[in-house]
């Protein structure tokens, strides 16, 4: 699927329903668009060029975090980097790891997320993603616009599921992992971890320096499966038992 974020202009989501039904993919979601409407604004739908279905099947979606909630990984798309972020990749390696794990567990939802026109993704957005791809441009100036952006990924993306043998992937054999953990069990994770951490007194609220941003960006990078996320939040309730806490669920907004 994929995510657009803070879409300024009906245009560009009428121009990404387009690439995509060109390419073969269907779902959208929408975070924070300027008009809550925006899928049935004209210019959306003139620039869809027919791809109606897809902007009609577009979810709205508050929070990036809740456009993720059901996906085992997501990939941010953006031209540079941002502090503590996973390291940068071509189109043409982060979409064969995604097509690999897809292959392997067809329930697996994969998401790539696209920021704003003008400021693309902030560096807690890109936060909330296991992987960054970059499309390489001229280093004098590599500007894309969101639909070009959004047509590179697609094809890319066809082309590999097309082909029979493609650039290398991963050689663990991901079969034999598990289903990967969706991003609200993995955001369950990172706050039981936190609250875990502060219980130990091992990060100080204090003066907490970047304690959190590089443990986040190390569990995006290892791309958990629901077994072994499990796993680590009996560790961490074990651990908080041992200091007489229990753990709550953070109530649902």
């Amino acid at each position: 699927m994929f995510v657009l974020v803070g879409t300024s202009h009906p245009g560009n989501v009428g121009s990404t329903a387009r690439a995509m039904r060109n390419m073969g993919l269907a779902q959208l979601r929408l975070v924070a668009p300027r008009f809550a409407d925006m899928s049935t604004q004209p210019e959306a739908i003139a620039f869809a060029s027919g791809a109606d279905t897809i902007l009609q099947e577009a979810s709205v979606h508050a929070e990036l975090a809740d456009a993720l909630a059901d996906c085992s990984l997501a990939v941010a798309v953006s031209a540079e980097p941002r502090e503590f972020s996973a390291q940068p990749q071509t189109p043409e390696v982060v979409c064969a790891q995604a097509l690999a794990s897809l292959r392997s567990h067809p329930e697996h939802r994969v998401a790539f997320v696209f920021g704003a026109e003008r400021t693309g993704l902030t560096i807690a957005q890109v936060a909330q993603c296991a992987a960054l791809l970059s499309i390489p441009g001229h280093p004098q100036y590599n500007s894309l616009n969101l639909a070009q952006a959004v047509q590179v990924v697609a094809y890319v993306l066809r082309q590999q599921a097309l082909a029979a043998t493609g650039i290398a992937v991963p050689t663990t054999d991901s079969a034999d992992q598990g289903r990967l953990a969706d991003h609200a069990a993995v955001q369950g994770l990172i706050d039981h971890l936190e609250r875990t951490l502060l219980a130990i007194e091992f990060l100080d609220p204090a003066r907490p320096r970047k304690l959190m941003p590089r443990l986040v960006r190390f569990i995006h990078r290892a791309q958990p499966t629901t077994e072994e996320v499990d796993l680590l939040r009996g560790i961490c309730k074990a651990v908080l038992r041992q200091r007489g806490l229990g753990y709550t669920e953070p109530p649902a907004e």
